[in-house]
């Protein structure tokens, strides 16, 4: 950490490209021998891909100064774009902060999502947008042709509108929207790693507040909650009921054209693999359950006890971009203990972490 000349930090950032519909989910349509699915799935995978490197090739590690305490007055400052199912973007601006609802459903849907991220941070964690310091929240939507995913890009969120046949329209679920916001949220806190476990935990974090964002939106106890990534996203006729299942993981689909979930609740069942980054979007699937369990033990509303610990770790300062999970467990196992002193938090988190295979103590 460096300063910026004055009194005030200031850390490093990376941006990262990254999508909610991970590349094993789109390798399978891609070799389906329905051709028009296939081909939306390789063009979207060609095109994911083409992102990726691009990112790698022009990020650059700036400053970024550090989240001074959010005042109540706080306001989102939202701009939807329609892209024109083209891929320059950002498009035409489409609506602005404060203006009414139009026409458009998908429009006014990502308004929303953008809405709902921008309140759980702002009054469960006192954080003002993704960066801490009032960031505008731009997006697109009807992003190119039958393009099967959404992302954000460092900059800004992105939603294709889906190929109708495998998924609908991206704005439809809150969580993914507050998902891939949050890697945002990432990028300007503890920037983690997009490989291996760190980069598990950069995706699981984006799943555990994007669930908490839905769960707030919808006024959820842990016990009501679905725990589900992805609900709604998938088209009538595939068998599943979302891209990821927090309270059982690798049970969230099972079709002929997707697969099946291959995500581990355990880390008896990690998998080891150079694609996907290493496995992000599979593993991420035990820091997921790790949450569940802690948040389920300890009850209420999630966002509260179970979510201060998750968020106190990220932007405590302590986690290593290149964390690995037993990095991670053992700081929110600290945090517990710091935030509540000798209370069941501290004791949950140890337990919850036992429980997926993963030494905290």
């Amino acid at each position: 950490m460096t300063t910026n000349g004055g009194s005030e930090p200031v850390i490093n950032r990376t941006p990262v490209f990254c999508t909610i519909v991970p590349p094993h989910i789109l390798d399978h349509l891609a070799a389906h021998d329905d051709r028009a699915l296939a081909d939306s799935a390789l063009r979207t995978l060609q095109h994911d891909s083409a992102q990726r490197t691009r990112r790698r090739v022009t990020a650059v590690r700036t400053a970024t100064a550090v989240a001074g305490p959010a005042t109540a007055t706080a306001q989102p400052r939202r701009t939807i774009y329609d892209a024109g199912h083209r891929t320059d973007l950002p498009g035409t601006e489409v609506r602005a902060e404060g203006t009414e609802p139009g026409r458009d459903a998908t429009v006014n849907r990502a308004y929303t999502g953008l809405g709902a991220t921008f309140d759980l941070y702002l009054k469960a964690y006192e954080r003002d947008s993704i960066d801490g310091n009032g960031l505008p929240l731009n997006a697109s939507v009807h992003y190119d042709v039958n393009y099967d995913n959404a992302f954000w890009n460092g900059d800004q969120m992105v939603f294709g509108d889906g190929d109708g046949e495998i998924f609908v329209d991206f704005t439809t679920s809150v969580d993914v929207i507050g998902h891939e916001l949050t890697h945002g949220v990432t990028q300007y806190t503890a920037n983690l790693e997009y490989y291996g476990q760190s980069g598990a935990l950069n995706e699981s974090v984006s799943d555990v507040f994007g669930s908490l964002i839905k769960q707030y939106s919808l006024g959820q106890t842990a016990d009501q909650a679905d725990w589900l990534i992805g609900e709604g996203l998938l088209a009538p006729g595939v068998h599943g009921v979302a891209l990821r299942s927090m309270k059982a993981p690798g049970t969230a689909y099972d079709d002929t054209r997707l697969g099946k979930d291959p995500q581990p609740a355990t880390m008896q069942h990690y998998v080891k693999t150079s694609r996907d980054n290493g496995g992000v979007h599979i593993n991420s699937g035990i820091p997921n359950h790790a949450f569940y369990l802690l948040a389920t033990a300890l009850g209420g509303n999630a966002w509260e006890r179970a979510g201060q610990i998750w968020y106190d770790v990220l932007t405590g300062g302590e986690l290593r971009s290149d964390a690995t999970f037993a990095d991670f467990a053992k700081l929110t196992v600290a945090a517990a203990r710091a935030r509540y002193q000798a209370g069941e938090e501290s004791e949950a988190a140890l337990k919850a972490w036992a429980q997926v295979g993963v030494q905290a103590s």
